[in-house]
């Protein structure tokens, strides 16, 4: 696939277990019927409700710092068309993805079950507060990674996340790796100029 060659040809995707992810979950699957021409395109594209199916790149760059691993407890916030959903399973991750529009739950489910991911549990609720059951359950989720931009990280994820554990999320126009050091302690690392569609709550309020 020429898309994902031109993606490990610019450096954004390495990780040999991703690459075939990549390579096995086709985001012609993942857009709309209008947008289908330009599935291939190395660009953001509308999904609707305001909302956009990440660029291909910007994807590839997030879950190469977010490096998912079979097994891995992993929760995803804003899961739009399912296709981040969809490569994370193919992984062997277990994915808890959060969406909070009604029409993109149900369209983004749909996708990815389409595709034969079965394991995959989605939740259509405000993705600011977390999961917190699911995260007691499982002791704390080894990886989070979320897909909408806000001013600062929510503290249900930090709460959520197990000691050792790494998020991956937007703040502002930056990407920033956390990871959990101790349980009030993270480290910081931001990756400049990047776009997000806002992170809202559902107060409709930016968070």
């Amino acid at each position: 696939m020429a898309l994902v060659d031109d993606l490990v040809e610019k450096g954004a995707l390495k990780n040999p277990n991703l690459i075939r992810a990549f390579r096995a979950v086709d985001r012609w699957d993942f857009v709309p019927e209008p947008m289908k021409d330009f599935a291939y395109v190395d660009e953001p594209l509308a999904i609707g409700e305001g909302q956009t199916i990440s660029q291909p790149w910007t994807v590839a760059f997030m879950l190469e710092l977010l490096s998912p691993s079979p097994g891995d407890n992993i929760m995803e916030v804003g899961y739009g068309s399912g296709w981040q959903t969809a490569l994370l399973a193919y992984v062997g991750a277990n994915v808890y993805a959060v969406e909070r529009i009604p029409k993109l739950c149900e369209w983004g489910k749909r996708n990815v079950e389409k595709c034969g991911f079965r394991g995959v549990k989605f939740f259509c609720q405000d993705g600011t507060m977390g999961l917190p059951d699911i995260a007691k359950r499982v002791g704390g989720f080894d990886k989070i990674i979320a897909a909408a931009s806000g001013r600062e990280l929510p503290p249900a994820w930090k709460n959520q996340l197990k000691t050792g554990g790494k998020i991956i999320a937007p703040i502002g126009h930056s990407i920033f790796e956390f990871t959990k050091r101790t349980k009030a302690a993270f480290d910081a690392f931001p990756h400049h100029s990047f776009a997000f569609v806002p992170l809202i709550s559902d107060n409709d309020s930016k968070w």
